[in-house]
């Protein structure tokens, strides 16, 4: 009998502690939330597996309102969607979030970014996405955040945002402020709690090696729309 209430209770832990669980990811999940609609601009390519799920790189062209577009980069898991259909040119409407880590390139370290897909769709013909990039993020400032003003004395602040992922994780995202934001926010502390909204943008740049040669790069960050300041 004894032994018999023993089991129950270590069921009754376990069911507390995957109730628990949940609730910490579905919690984490909401602080990094992204929806981007745009055409795909590369075929995909194999990325790496996790526990035999495989997961495949594409960029996916997003319009502006300007006309410009962003070529942003995404994630996508082979059993998300049918990796042949994924082909140059098809529409398709993502939710996800902004992920980072770390690679080893070019003798250090560098952040590389990406949008990674939970949800992927076909976008339908007649359907209208007023807004095709969209990212909320909900993190602590992690280095002092840097004034500056462009030739044109546009106001510019750029700050390093931690996004806490589930299992003791963080992605670290490159944002930038503009205007009375940035001029506020460049007097706000690291690990000062945030909340942005705004959208994912792509900046071509050269890049000049120690050895002379000139690369053109993509850089990838986070134009903020909106910011409230969380005090806890």
């Amino acid at each position: 009998m004894y032994r018999y209430r023993i089991i129950v209770r270590n069921d009754i832990d376990e069911m507390i502690f995957r109730r628990e669980r949940d609730k910490m990811v579905e919690h984490t999940s909401e602080n990094n939330q992204v929806l981007v609609a745009g055409r795909v601009d590369s075929q995909p390519t194999f990325a790496h597996e996790i526990y035999g799920e495989g997961f495949y790189n594409f960029t996916l062209a997003v319009p502006r309102l300007s006309g410009y577009v962003d070529l942003l980069p995404v994630t996508v898991s082979e059993r998300l969607i049918d990796i042949g259909q994924l082909s140059v040119n098809t529409e398709v409407v993502i939710k996800g979030q902004f992920r980072s880590y770390n690679k080893y390139l070019d003798g250090k370290n560098r952040l590389i970014l990406t949008v990674f897909a939970k949800d992927i769709a076909w976008k339908e013909e007649d359907e209208e996405i007023k807004n095709p990039n969209q990212i909320y993020l909900d993190g602590y400032i992690c280095k002092p955040p840097v004034y500056r003003t462009t030739p044109l004395n546009r106001e510019i602040a750029d700050v390093l945002l931690a996004v806490n992922r589930p299992y003791n994780k963080s992605d670290y995202i490159p944002i930038i402020m503009w205007g009375r934001n940035a001029r506020f926010t460049q007097n706000l502390a690291v690990g000062q709690r945030i909340k942005i909204w705004g959208r994912i943008q792509s900046r071509p740049y050269q890049k000049k090696l120690p050895n002379g040669e000139v690369h053109d790069r993509v850089a990838y960050e986070v134009s903020v729309s909106k910011l409230q300041v969380v005090n806890e």
